[in-house]
């Protein structure tokens, strides 16, 4: 019997060929726009997930002053290179601490020049921030305890000064001071607030306050916890630490502040995942408006074909079975519509994904889910039609002209 049905719902679309598009477009445009939208807030919260963790694993960004307000720090006295050691040794969970301390310089190899950033810290510096070499090594242990004038240098840098060539063992100027290339990082791209992570120059830390900076301030502590450490824990501790050797008194306010990379991970990832979900629920909205659309053509067909189901009902045929030619009709449309609908989301989010510079991550549940709703629209909306129908007069319906 659903054969049948099935059969006569395709030859009474393919006989009204045209509204039966119009019909399913309200279905198509619903499905393409949940798809569509729920994909690129995946791919955004993908991205915005992947350009945080790339500042660290499990990091720690600790800075001297008092936050104010968005985006301002009071001042506030400078760390030592003895509290980050103070970190390492007297706070448990800790992987790696690196002190840090940077400045804007301009960068020169023969008649090229960069206006780039200087940071000057330890070789921690490279755990804290999961950065990889790309060829070259690392400073020596040497190297550090004399601040010498050796260097590594981001992408973007040797982009610049040095187009293709390698620029190992090759010296460069930064400012009044010369240094020895000895490494190149790999590439790491924009960070999460879109500043480019590869233009950058990375010299031990003495080397830095010697012959940039003028002063041994520390102006930033990176910390990487351990894996499977709370970070929420290990912060607490550091917090107490520093309080302590800065001697801020009991009832005062910290002049220093710490920032957990992880948890601004989650806290953003949990706001783009709800921001997707409200964008499909308004997606979804369409969907309904196609189902109001399939039940007001689905009534005019019921209309149109009053003198068919009466003959249909005179020559034996059940109520039921005019119920669900009727309704397998109006699901047949709307399943076609989200088929249709599937197959240009997929296309569009990639194109889409591709233009905003966001991931393509579909999303396989919300696939199935956006054409099983479809076809609940389908059952819900062409119920009422299909039921007006079975419910018809034989006798009314034959005198129907």
């Amino acid at each position: 019997m659903l054969g049948n049905a099935f059969l006569l719902a395709l030859r009474a679309i393919r006989r009204n060929a045209m509204r039966s598009f119009l019909t399913m477009l309200g279905i198509v445009i619903g499905v393409m726009a949940v798809i569509v939208m729920v994909t690129l807030g995946s791919g955004a919260t993908q991205m915005v997930t992947s350009q945080i963790s790339a500042l660290g694993s499990n990091l720690l960004m600790i800075s001297p002053g008092q936050r104010m307000g968005p985006g301002q720090i009071s001042g506030a006295a400078p760390f030592t290179v003895d509290d980050t050691e103070a970190i390492l040794r007297e706070v448990p969970g800790v992987a790696a601490a690196a002190s840090t301390a940077s400045s804007g310089t301009m960068a020169i190899y023969g008649n090229a020049n960069w206006t780039t950033s200087v940071t000057g810290t330890t070789n921690d510096y490279f755990v804290t921030g999961n950065w990889r070499l790309a060829d070259g090594r690392l400073f020596t242990d040497s190297e550090q305890r004399a601040g010498s004038a050796a260097c590594v240098i981001g992408e973007t840098l040797r982009r610049e000064l040095f187009g293709v060539h390698s620029p190992l063992g090759e010296r460069i100027r930064l400012g009044r001071m010369s240094c020895q290339v000895v490494g190149l990082l790999a590439a790491k791209g924009q960070s999460g607030m879109g500043m480019d992570q590869d233009d950058t120059v990375v010299m031990p830390l003495r080397a830095f306050h010697r012959r940039i900076a003028g002063n041994q301030d520390v102006r930033r502590i990176l910390v990487s916890v351990q894996e499977g450490v709370d970070s929420v824990r290990v912060q607490r501790a550091i917090t107490e630490l520093l309080r302590e050797r800065r001697r801020v008194a009991p009832g005062e306010s910290d002049n220093f502040g710490i920032m957990d990379t992880r948890q601004i991970a989650e806290t953003v990832a949990g706001t783009t995942e709800v921001l997707t979900l409200l964008l499909g629920a308004v997606a979804a909205v369409s969907l309904l408006v196609g189902g109001i659309g399939i039940m007001n053509i689905m009534l005019v067909s019921v209309t149109e074909r009053t003198r068919e189901i009466g003959i249909r009902l005179a020559v034996g045929a059940l109520e039921r079975d005019v119920l669900m030619q009727f309704l397998v009709e109006a699901i047949t449309l709307s399943s076609f519509g989200g088929l249709i609908g599937i197959a240009l989301a997929v296309g569009a989010s990639i194109v889409l994904a591709d233009a905003i510079e966001v991931p393509f991550v579909l999303e396989p549940g919300v696939v199935v889910l956006a054409f099983l709703f479809s076809a609940v629209v389908g059952v819900i909306f062409g119920f009422f039609p299909a039921r007006r129908a079975a419910c018809l007069n034989p006798i009314d319906a034959l005198r129907h002209e």
